[in-house]
């Protein structure tokens, strides 16, 4: 199964008690279709006695499965606490975008989409100088004028 297809079959389940573990999402979602994969985020400090960061994803065989896991689980109680249960997104490139460290310009992501290659700007330069050398003036054909505002009727 691609990434993308992985992410389409996997809900994100937040608001998990300190002592929930994997086998126990496992359980909580079995109902609703075969189960792939269950995981819980690791807390990111070294002296962290957590099993994990309060939440955790699901993820199902049929990406079908998901709506009515998301359906029937979301504020569902799991160990006294209300689950909050929404389809998952995948992960963001942590080196795009606005939250990166490198300058939006820089990232090719960016350049793809708004660069312009040096044939596109001579063209481009070509269209403008040969239609017309003056530039317009649109003052061009008030001289006769001599009253300004409206016509008198």
């Amino acid at each position: 199964m691609s990434d993308q297809a992985r992410w389409k079959a996997t809900v994100y389940v937040g608001g998990l008690a300190p002592m929930v573990n994997a086998a126990n999402l496992h359980a909580a979602f079995l109902p609703f279709g075969e189960i792939a994969d269950v995981s819980l985020p690791k807390p990111d400090g070294p002296n962290s006695t957590e099993l994990h960061r309060g939440f955790g994803y699901v993820e199902f065989e049929d990406p079908e499965d998901i709506k009515d896991a998301i359906d029937n689980m979301e504020g569902a109680e799991l160990f006294g606490k209300v689950l909050k249960v929404s389809a998952a997104k995948p992960l963001k490139n942590v080196n795009e975008g606005l939250g990166s460290k490198t300058a939006l310009w820089e990232q090719e992501g960016w350049l793809a989409e708004n660069a312009v290659s040096e044939e596109d700007k001579i063209a481009a330069d070509r269209a403008k100088t040969g239609a017309d050398d003056a530039p317009y003036d649109p003052m061009q054909g008030l001289e006769g004028l001599d009253v300004a505002g409206p016509k008198p009727a």
